[in-house]
This record gives structure tokens, sequence and C-alpha cells, in this order.
């Protein structure tokens, strides 16, 4: 029962195609990663030394500002040394987990895990809709 053909056909069509762009994205992608990887290694080095900034922990708030000049004679309550040492730590951990992580791996693997989801979802859409449209012009 065939209602109306030219729809049905119009939509095997874009979906088709919708499958090979998706696949071809996602193709282009991983091609792109692998040759900054291995052919042009230095495609990434900017990356390396200036990747997007992540945030220290906030600075404490001091209830008065120092100056140059002044920090020598500055004294400071409990609460303020317990915030300043409090800040430090966590400063000290901040970069201690920042120095851990390397931004360009990461940054590859996102891809290629978005690249693989393109390709897995692009193929079956495509092959599906291709056999289709065979078996209905034999």
């Amino acid at each position: 029962m065939k209602s109306n053909p030219i729809i049905r056909s119009i939509y095997l069509y874009i979906f088709t195609i919708l499958g090979l762009v998706l696949m071809t994205i996602g193709g282009v992608r991983i091609m792109d990663m692998g040759l900054k990887a291995f052919v042009f290694t230095q495609a990434d080095q900017e990356e390396r030394l200036e990747y997007p900034f992540m945030e220290p922990p906030m600075k404490p708030i001091l209830e008065q500002n120092i100056n140059n000049e002044d920090a020598k004679s500055v004294t400071l309550t409990d609460a303020e040394e317990a915030q300043l040492k409090n800040w430090f730590a966590e400063y000290k951990n901040w970069q201690e987990k920042r120095s851990k992580i390397n931004f360009v791996k990461t940054r590859r693997h996102r891809d290629a895990a978005s690249s693989l989801s393109m390709i897995l979802i692009g193929l079956p859409l495509y092959l599906y809709h291709w056999t289709i449209i065979k078996k209905e012009t034999k």
C-alpha cells in the first residue's frame, strides 16, 4: 500500500545523505586528529602552552586592603590568617591537579569520542536507507 511514493523516496534519500554526511564529518575529524598526532606534531604546540585558563581558587576577602609598602606592618586577625592558610592549601591543590592534566590528550579523547559517535550513528543510518533504496529500484 503505497500512498505517496515521492515523499517516501525523498525521505529515504535525505536520510541516506544524512548518514553519509555524518560518516564523512566523523572520518575527516579522525583523520585530522591522526595527522596532528603523528605527522604534524607541532600543530598542537600553542595549545600545550596556552590552554584555556582554569580559574584558581578565589582569593580570601580581607577586611583591609594591603599595599606593597604596608605589607611589612600589617597584622592579620586569626580568622584572616586561617582564611589565608586555607586559600594557600586550596591553591597548592589546584596547582597539583592542573599539573597532572594533559590538555591536548584530553581534547583528543573528547574529539575522538564525538567523531566515533558520528560514524557509529551515520553508518547504520546510511546502510539501512541505502539498502531500502536498492531493493525498491530493482
